[in-house]
């Protein structure tokens, strides 16, 4: 799951630090702090993509937040062994305080988990509520990456994308149809979402590259 703990001398390793060093690139005259991760389809890797993503840009000094938005299939707490008795539900609905309800992972990473899933999920992630929480964060860490749900599974996440700066829209290798992604960007650019560009992930490994990423 974590390639950049687990192997950190990988090609998959390697390039997330190659997409860390073109977000950084990428960031000339916008500044993206707050970014989200999605994908059109289920399980093809944004959840993993998201957090080994926030794991690389931790590996230096900069704070990082990594913040599980999904509210469909949350899987963060899983992947990182975390409990998700609280999370970004509670700090919305219910004013809990982050340092009170985030996870220290290390030094430089914490996380959000999903917590009790509310039933008006949408109002939820579309409130003002939501806008101020993502600047406050954005004062106290130099990046927050948002899991956010499959794009064209659910209408949850298109007022998100309004909500950061940029999004990263993931592709799986093999599996992600075309025309899922050029919907996927459509439906991004109608919203008037800051695009970063796309990952290719889980390419064959006889190719020796696992992600690739371009702008």
């Amino acid at each position: 799951m974590f390639v950049v703990e687990k192997n950190p001398k990988s090609v998959a390793a390697e390039a997330y630090r190659t997409l860390n060093t073109n977000i950084h690139y990428s960031s000339v005259d916008k500044k993206y702090k707050s970014i989200a991760v999605t994908s059109a389809n289920p399980r093809e890797g944004k959840s993993t993509t998201a957090s080994n993503l926030a794991l690389t840009l931790a590996e230096g000094e900069e704070k990082v937040l990594l913040i599980d938005c999904d509210m469909r299939k949350p899987s963060i707490h899983k992947n990182f062994k975390v409990t998700n008795n609280y999370g970004i539900s509670e700090i919305l609905v219910q004013n809990k305080k982050v340092m009170d309800i985030a996870n220290k992972y290390n030094n430089n990473l914490h996380i959000i988990t999903i917590g009790k899933i509310p039933p008006n999920t949408f109002e939820m992630l579309a409130s003002k509520t939501m806008t101020l929480f993502l600047e406050e964060m954005k004062e106290h860490f130099d990046y927050v990456i948002l899991d956010t749900p499959p794009f064209q599974a659910v209408a949850d996440p298109q007022i998100l994308y309004t909500k950061v700066d940029g999004t990263l829209v993931l592709v799986r290798s093999g599996k992600t149809k075309k025309d899922d992604v050029n919907n996927s960007i459509s439906l991004l650019k109608k919203v008037n979402a800051d695009i970063i560009g796309t990952v290719l992930h889980a390419v064959d490994k006889s190719n020796n590259k696992y992600y690739y990423y371009y702008g």
